[in-house]
Formats: C-alpha cells, structure tokens, sequence
C-alpha cells in the first residue's frame, strides 16, 4: 500500500473524542484525525514521534490523518483504514501464501443480512471469505497480541464466518501487525476471554488463521512475513 502522499512528521501531544488527536509539527499544533477507535493500549504517550499524512482534498476540515506512532523505535500503523488496502495489495502480489497470485479478488462482500467480509477470494477450485484484523498491540518483547479492548464486532465475525463454512466457503481470519518488532502473536485472553474462547473453538472447526507482519518505508506499507500463532490451549 503506497502512501498518497510523503508523510510528515510530528510529537504526539494527546487523543480525545476518539477521532481527534494533537500533534506539534515544527513547533505548532495541529489537530489530526485518528482512523483507528480501538484503544490503541501502549501507543498514546505524550512526545511519542508519530507520521501523518496530508490531504489534498480541499474540502476536508482536518487537513491531517495519523498513520504511524513511533514505540520504542519501531514503527505501528495505527490508520485501520489502511489495513485492508496492505493486504489486498499483498493478494495481487503473491506477498500471501496460502493464496496464489491470479486468485479473483473481491472486496466487501455481504454475506447474509448484516455481514460485509473483507475479501471473497475465488480459484477455479474454491472460495474463500477473509476477514482481516488490524494488529498493533505489543506488552511482552517480541510478542504481538490481538485484541486491545473488548470487541463484540470480532465474535460476531467469527460466528458469521462459521456460517459460512457451512454453506461450503473456506474461511479465513487474517491477523495484520503493523509492527515490525514481533516475532509471535497471541490472543489476549484476559483482555476479552470471550473473543479468546470464540476464536479457539472456531479454529477446531476449520476456521484457518493467516498472521503476517508488516515492513514500513516512506512510500507506504506492505506485507511483510509470516509470524507464528499460539492458541490458548485452555479453549481448544
């Protein structure tokens, strides 16, 4: 996912109304807007440096989006609006796997009343739904986790995805950490036990789990490699 425009930097100042962040460049303050409503838990420290992005849109009031925060000197992208343009990115060119690189690729795609998937993939052999997850949380060296906060959105695509597969779709939970300082990632099991419990009994059920990091340049964002996953073992 290449960047609209060169990303300037700034020194994070502080986050409130969840859309809205202040941010100094140079010495001034601006005020941004903030693409991601999770808690972003570990990120959100005044003098943090982070990028923003301008827009070329005369008719935005907030001139400036958030895209990176700096944690401990490596990068996270936090714009969860990002997430899905780096992994349909990474689809088109083969930076994914388990798929291969002349897949059909759709993108948004309702299924059943009240539930758009990111991604139908289509292959003379099958198809597939994947649904992608913004990761950036880190609290242990080297390990990155999902989720920040409680997320009733994320059960609900989890049992939506199970749906699915008993109408014959292969199904897919992609796990995207824009970080590049991980080497596994978890599920944060005390953070929402339910989302934990869900997720491991769907994986038994052959929900497939997809866990790829992320390198960042000053052009934009790709996918990187595969990480390894662990399952809490007390839900499988």
């Amino acid at each position: 996912m290449l960047f609209e425009n060169r990303l300037i930097s700034g020194v994070f100042v502080k986050r409130y109304k969840r859309f809205f962040v202040d941010v100094k460049i140079n010495g001034r303050l601006i005020t941004a807007h903030c693409p991601n409503t999770g808690s972003m838990m570990g990120l959100l420290k005044k003098g943090n440096k982070v990028w923003l992005s301008k827009t070329d849109n005369p008719n935005r009031k907030l001139k400036y989006t958030l895209q990176i925060i700096e944690d401990n000197g490596f990068k996270v992208g936090v714009n969860t609006h990002a997430t899905n343009k780096i992994v349909l990115s990474a689809l088109k060119n083969g930076l994914i796997k388990e798929f291969k690189k002349d897949v059909i690729i759709n993108s948004e795609v309702k299924f059943g009343k009240n539930t758009r998937f990111d991604f139908l993939i289509k292959d003379k052999n099958f198809n597939a739904f994947i649904e992608v997850k913004n990761v950036t949380l880190k609290r242990k060296s080297n390990i990155a986790e999902f989720p920040d906060a409680i997320t009733s959105r994320g059960v609900k695509h989890i049992n939506e995805l199970m749906n699915a597969k008993k109408k014959g779709y292969k199904i897919y939970l992609a796990f995207i950490i824009q970080r590049e300082d991980c080497r596994t990632f978890r599920i944060a099991n005390d953070i929402d036990p339910k989302y934990s419990k869900t997720l491991s009994q769907a994986v038994k059920k052959s929900l497939k789990i997809l866990c790829y990091d992320c390198k960042f340049s000053p052009k934009g964002i790709r996918v990187n490699k595969k990480i390894s996953l662990k399952i809490d073992e007390k839900h499988t």
